[in-house]
């Protein structure tokens, strides 16, 4: 099992960014597909991007692209998620998630295909 911790999150005003981060300990980082995903009040728990376990393919929500990059250090066993042009639709809680299996070649993007998740960090952008 890998443990993960986010940080990063906060209050930011539209059109800002912000960096948030995941740390990862335990089980082999580089070995697994890593993914960011969010949760709204009310809403069901969303894909927002992916990077594979090489850090050499990523895939976005059609909702997020153009506007935020992931990203991976696997020296220090973190991810990234770089957060630009924010809106107010984009506020929730942000969740790292870690791939169930390791050496995955395709993009899992549905929460049952990740089997480790960090706490969450809260994300508000105001209009």
């Amino acid at each position: 099992q890998v443990q993960l911790v986010e940080s990063g999150g906060g209050l930011v005003q539209a059109g800002g960014s912000l960096r948030l981060s995941c740390a990862a300990s335990g089980r082999t980082f580089s070995s697994y597909t890593m993914g960011w995903f969010r949760q709204a009040p009310g809403k069901e728990r969303e894909f927002v991007a992916g990077i594979s376990w090489l850090g050499s393919s990523t895939n976005y929500a059609n909702s997020v692209k153009g506007r935020f990059t992931i990203s991976r250090d696997n020296a220090k066993n973190t991810v990234y998620l770089q957060m630009n042009s924010l809106k107010p639709e984009d506020t929730a809680v942000y969740y790292c998630a870690a791939d169930r299996f390791p050496l995955r070649t395709a993009a899992p993007a549905r929460p049952v295909d990740f089997g480790s998740w960090g706490q969450g960090t809260q994300v508000t952008v105001s209009s």
